[in-house]
């Protein structure tokens, strides 16, 4: 059990970093808000770097083969934050992170591919019941109660869920065989090389990214700094809770992420309107109840098996 509490600090995190990501978004990087939270995040990566190597003075003695495969880990972060934003410009934080949900789908399939790891009857059916709790949020109510496709949500969030489960997976390919801060060391350094290529190389993103430096003020800033420093804690809960059990159960404990996203958005709608804002009435909280719960469900029937 105390991989599955560890684990649940990472959903946590990531939810209060899901919603400052909507808030930068629509608030402060209107203009290339994509490219710039890409460049916050992979470069802010670095941060963690002198704390980790004060904890392991080893962290260079790491095989050539281990470099590039965190070096694949990285770009597929990359990836994941760049679906995720593809999808919130255009949709709320606790729609878009019901899809991943799909994570440990796709964590179950790649770990038993990948590493070996075994799925079992049960295991196989929670999976197809998370689906269906995805195919439920798959669809939005308007306001003549008729249901349309999100289309600009679906396609993005299912490649971010898949680069995610993906990246895990080498993780652990990793972990198993170099110490674990020493794996995490190279992930954030190989993530922060990946964003320096990208400042690099890709024009518009350096454009908009330094002029939000330029334009926006210290506590902006600094929102993306605490942010950044909320993704980069969960990340680090959920590398250590990779060890101590199979990845399909660890990646499963993100199907409470959807939950805090929504208490978060409901809190926030009601008592801070003028901070985020989120469709709360009968029909879409009604419709993210139910993806919930069956989603819930197949993580607990991941659970027990």
């Amino acid at each position: 059990m105390l991989w599955f509490l560890i684990a649940l600090i990472g959903p946590f995190l990531y939810a209060l970093s899901n919603h400052i990501d909507k808030i930068l978004l629509e608030k402060y990087f209107k203009k290339g808000g994509v490219g710039t939270l890409i460049l916050f995040s992979s470069l802010l990566s670095v941060m963690v770097l002198p704390f980790i190597f004060l904890a392991d003075r080893t962290v260079f003695n790491i095989s050539g083969i281990s470099i590039l495969i965190l070096t694949i880990e990285g770009i597929l972060n990359v990836l994941v934050l760049w679906c995720w934003l593809l999808a919130l410009k255009s949709e709320e934080a606790s729609v878009a992170v019901v899809f991943y949900q799909l994570v440990p789908v796709f964590g179950g399939v790649l770990g038993y591919f990948i590493l070996g790891e075994t799925l079992s009857d049960i295991q196989l059916v929670a999976m197809a019941t998370i689906i269906l709790g995805t195919t439920i949020i798959s669809f939005e109510i308007d306001s003549e109660n008729k249901f349309q496709l999100r289309r600009k949500t679906i396609l993005p969030m299912l490649a971010a869920a898949f680069f995610w489960a993906l990246g895990s997976v080498l993780f652990k390919t990793v972990a198993l065989e170099e110490k674990l801060w020493r794996t995490i060391f190279w992930e954030h350094l190989m993530l922060a090389f990946v964003g320096l290529c990208i400042f690099i190389f890709i024009r518009s993103y350096r454009e908009n990214f330094l002029l939000a430096i330029k334009n926006n003020s210290r506590a902006i800033l600094s929102l993306n700094v605490v942010n950044e420093s909320l993704y980069i804690f969960g990340n680090i809960a959920y590398s250590i809770a990779y060890l101590l059990a199979p990845i399909g159960l660890v990646l499963l404990a993100e199907s409470f992420q959807p939950i805090f996203v929504l208490a978060i958005g409901i809190f926030l709608t009601l008592f801070f309107p003028k901070i985020s804002v989120e469709k709360i009435q009968t029909r879409h909280i009604v419709q993210k109840i139910i993806a919930i719960c069956i989603t819930g469900i197949g993580t607990y029937l991941l659970f027990i098996s």
